[in-house]
């Protein structure tokens, strides 16, 4: 089946309308010749790849191999799904970058996309991103609950020869727990018993220790985990519910011909309690209230901060910044939010087609959009001014991807009031925005471009221990740029404790606070960097910065 083009509504279906299926069914798990000899091969290289290692190289070679066993399967009816396609350049522009950075979001990247990838191979008529993700955890989750029982099943049966000798061993079964009864018993009624024992136990320890010194618990749940995951990768589960779930919905808003209203609403009766359909009119007329008095509200805010923020913004002394936009920036988000779900509810069903009043509704609702819009700015605004003043720093960026879906989010909306556009088009459509914006975030290198804006600006005040606790991939621009250091009048670092305190240092205890961050990480480098967790910025950094910190002196 064809994706549908992201803003040209389908063809009508109900929007909403009760599953067909259950959305979990017990799953009955074989295994080919093929998966057999695939299962423990898969185990021992997840082991050899992941075993006390970092992310890296070997994070996107197993998402390689993963996509290499799915497309092995020849999924040809998910070809012709166009989400599928995309996470599968996602999946391995991913794996581009974590092997460049090593970064925590391009893993978080990686993992998300191949747990698409599994959802729409599964299902390939799914088209919300997020019920392809929970399909790929369903199945995988199927996969791991039914894998002791399928591995009980492989066992060989009493017929063969190793069958039998697995009969007789499970047969020996109970007199060995007897003898560890009476062996337990003797221990503690003999002390002389107990002596020779503990050592006997100790000289079998230190000799099985030497030819297994990697079997330890963690290993052995480490091994476990492993094969779950490789079962999980090598097995298909068909898990059709949340797809049939899915068909229930539609693109577009469809009239309800079993009552007139959208919504129902208590009104009081002498005689008897019920309720009573409201009339499209006075829903109408809720509406024009709400729409018309907010707009009102939003349009006197967005006037000051037009005004204030916009224009000339000038932060009086003592002006608590920071407060000004954490709490300022999360209370305005939230606001734009419950607008989106206001307009979400009214336009939700039969006030579509309210044709006396639809006109004024629609552009009442799309004003408000607008200026939500507006206000998205200046929350925009207030975080740059923040930057600009204070610096980079990882929730600085996040609110700005954050911005940026709010206003696709905002576009949908005004797809929603002007092609009645239903919720699950909305969802579909910011779920794919969502992920996008998760592979730019991956794509981005954002810890050195922190460091390099915020040592070249010419701030007044550097959060240095801020940059030293960053990754090691940092530590070339840090050392280029420590003569800044100089010229700064105020570095601070976390004082430690409960309230986050900070307290301020020299330019020379922030300098050996360098020289000790670089000779520590290339100590641990050394070390314990292995071809699993390699990844080129940190690669990068070790061949220079033998050579960059002196330099910068």
């Amino acid at each position: 089946m064809q994706a549908l083009p992201l803003f040209t509504p389908s063809t009508a279906r109900a929007e909403e309308a009760p599953y067909a299926a259950p959305l979990w069914r017990p799953a009955q798990l074989v295994l080919t010749t093929t998966q057999k000899w695939l299962l423990p091969l898969g185990v021992v290289a997840f082991d050899v790849l992941f075993w006390q290692q970092g992310r890296g190289l070997n994070l996107a070679l197993f998402t390689l191999l993963a996509v290499a066993a799915l497309l092995a399967g020849q999924p040809r009816a998910a070809w012709r799904s166009g989400y599928f396609r995309l996470s599968l350049v996602g999946a391995l522009v991913s794996c581009g970058a974590v092997t460049w950075y090593g970064s925590f979001t391009a893993g978080w990247a990686c993992i998300g996309s191949l747990l698409m990838l599994w959802g729409y191979a599964n299902q390939p008529l799914l088209k919300q991103a997020s019920l392809a993700l929970l399909t790929g955890l369903g199945a995988a989750a199927q996969v791991v609950l039914g894998l002791p029982a399928l591995l009980l099943r492989a066992l060989p049966s009493r017929d063969t020869k190793a069958g039998r000798v697995g009969w007789y061993g499970r047969l020996l079964l109970v007199p060995v727990l007897i003898l560890g009864v009476f062996h337990m018993l003797f221990v503690l009624a003999n002390p002389r018993y107990r002596q020779l024992t503990d050592r006997a136990w100790a000289a079998l320890g230190e000799w099985l220790g030497q030819f297994f010194e990697l079997l330890s618990l963690g290993h052995l749940i480490f091994l476990v985990l492993g094969l779950a995951v490789t079962a999980a990768v090598l097995l298909r589960v068909p898990l059709p519910g949340l797809a049939q779930w899915e068909a229930g919905f539609g693109e577009v808003v469809r009239r309800r011909r079993d009552g007139v209203a959208s919504f129902s609403v208590r009104r009081p009766d002498f005689r008897r309690r019920d309720f009573r359909t409201a009339d499209l009119r006075k829903e109408y007329l809720a509406a024009l209230a709400v729409f018309g008095l907010v707009n009102v509200l939003l349009l006197a805010v967005n006037v000051i901060d037009i005004s204030w923020i916009w224009i000339d913004f000038r932060p009086e002394p003592g002006f608590d910044l920071a407060q000004f936009v954490h709490e300022g920036t999360y209370v305005l988000i939230f606001s734009i939010l419950l607008a989106m779900g206001i307009v979400l509810w009214f336009f939700r069903r039969n006030l579509n087609f309210y044709q006396p009043g639809l006109p004024v509704l629609r552009w009442g609702a799309t004003v408000w959009v607008l200026q939500n819009a507006v206000l998205a700015v200046s929350v925009g605004l207030r975080n740059y001014h923040y930057i600009t003043r204070m610096g980079l720093a990882y929730k600085r960026i996040g609110v700005c991807f954050f911005l940026l879906l709010t206003l696709f989010g905002l576009v949908t909306i005004l797809l929603k009031i002007w092609q009645r556009r239903s919720a699950f088009s909305l969802v579909r459509l910011n779920s794919v925005a969502a992920y996008l914006v998760l592979l730019a975030l991956a794509l981005g290198n954002w810890e050195v471009w922190i460091v390099r804006y915020n040592l070249t600006v010419g701030f007044q005040q550097v959060d240095y221990g801020f940059l030293l606790d960053l990754p090691g991939r940092v530590l070339p621009a840090l050392v280029k740029h420590r003569a800044i250091l100089n010229r700064t009048k105020h570095i601070t670092r976390d004082a430690g404790g409960v309230y986050s305190l900070y307290e301020e240092v020299s330019a020379a205890t922030a300098q050996r606070m360098l020289d000790e961050r670089v000779r520590r990480w290339q100590q641990r480098y050394a070390a314990e960097a292995s071809w699993q967790d390699w990844n080129y910025m940190d690669w990068q950094a070790h061949q220079q910065l033998p050579t960059a910190a002196p330099a910068g002196r």
